[in-house]
């Protein structure tokens, strides 16, 4: 698509060229505009479809770049003065033509006289080197495009990469954590560790099975949260309760595969797991415009230190917090945050993130 719609302007702008010439005709031997166009239109037609051609494989073939430039222009200098004889010799030959079948003598045809001659060898070297630096400006443009889009390729895949390593460094945390539940419950519960493995067996199961750049829905995150849940709720029982509260509009919203799921850990491990009492895990979302607020919040002992209102407990910085912070970076640079802030009783994790379904997704993916 995009080369013929080269095609057709290079042509046009060689039409352009025709009327010129024709005009130039006009004035200089007092042919009528018909028998000048007649006369001009072919032959810049045929001249610049020739010197298209023969100045594009000149300009690959001696590239500026690789090569002086001392040694490109008496190339480029040699093929426009024989490009031009023979396209003076072909206005000799064409005009001759015109006059063999024209009818009438009234018509007052193009006749190639040694001064128009002259004239046009000296216009058709001016337009083969006006060709050669347009082929060579070609190439350039051509040539920065396709290092933008290998650098583009390049930072995409280091991206890729980025994420494929924030994403492989939750599931072991996740696991040890687990094996270290289910070794601890064989001695005093067995049941209870069985009933583990098979939660946790269900947790695996779900997680593996979503590739590590494809977003899902947020419903889809919400239902990976539960059989996490499910999981930790062997080891705690009636200590850990979780709600949610998703809008519709929000459940369709698409986000990066277990985003939630290191904050939700960190909530059980950090919050829940140091009360006696137990508590709450909340995940709020709502739609607002073109953005997708999440709110992930605990039950938190409230004699922890004032200065840690501003900062994440020191536990839980290695792999939950940072870790959803280099994946919203790493997928969406500045257009997602993360701030969190203890409240009384409570620890909060906000995320802002774009807001697009499964539809706005396809159409920014073609």
């Amino acid at each position: 698509m995009h080369a013929r719609r080269g095609i057709a302007l290079y042509l046009a702008a060689w039409l352009l060229l025709g009327l010129l010439l024709a005009g130039l005709i006009v004035a200089a031997t007092g042919a009528r505009i018909g028998a000048s166009l007649l006369f001009a239109l072919p032959l810049a037609l045929v001249y610049g479809c020739a010197s298209g051609f023969s100045s594009y494989y000149l300009c690959r073939a001696y590239p500026l770049a690789s090569r002086p430039l001392h040694s490109v222009l008496p190339v480029f200098a040699g093929t426009a003065v024989c490009a031009s004889l023979l396209w003076t010799a072909a206005g000799s030959g064409w005009g001759e033509l015109l006059r063999g079948v024209s009818a009438g003598p009234g018509l007052q045809l193009v006749v190639v006289t040694r001064p128009f001659a002259a004239l046009m060898f000296g216009l058709g070297v001016i337009l083969y080197a006006m060709t050669a630096v347009g082929q060579y400006l070609a190439l350039e443009f051509e040539r920065a495009r396709s290092l933008e889009r290998r650098e583009l390729e390049m930072k995409l895949a280091a991206q890729e990469a980025e994420l494929r390593m924030l994403r492989t460094q939750i599931d072991p945390h996740f696991l040890f954590n687990s094996l270290n539940s289910i070794s601890a419950l064989t001695s005093i519960d067995p049941l209870a560790a069985r009933g583990m493995t098979l939660q946790l067996s269900d947790f695996f199961r779900r997680s593996l099975g979503m590739d590590a750049q494809r977003k899902v829905p947020l419903a889809q995150e919400i239902a990976l949260v539960r059989a996490f849940l499910a999981v930790e709720q062997v080891r705690f029982g009636p200590r850990l309760a979780f709600q949610d509260d998703v809008g519709d509009d929000a459940a369709d919203c698409l986000v990066p595969p277990m985003i939630l799921q290191p904050l939700v850990e960190n909530a059980v491990k950090h919050g829940i797991g140091n009360r006696l009492e137990g508590g709450l895990v909340k995940i709020v979302a709502r739609r607002a415009g073109s953005l997708l607020r999440i709110r992930v919040e605990n039950d938190a002992d409230e004699d922890k230190d004032k200065d840690e209102d501003e900062a994440p407990p020191a536990a839980g910085c290695g792999i939950g917090l940072a870790n959803v912070r280099q994946r919203l970076a790493a997928t969406y640079a500045h257009e997602a945050g993360i701030h969190w802030m203890r409240e009384p009783g409570r620890f909060c994790v906000d995320l802002t993130l774009p807001a697009a379904g499964m539809a706005q997704h396809a159409l920014d993916t073609d």
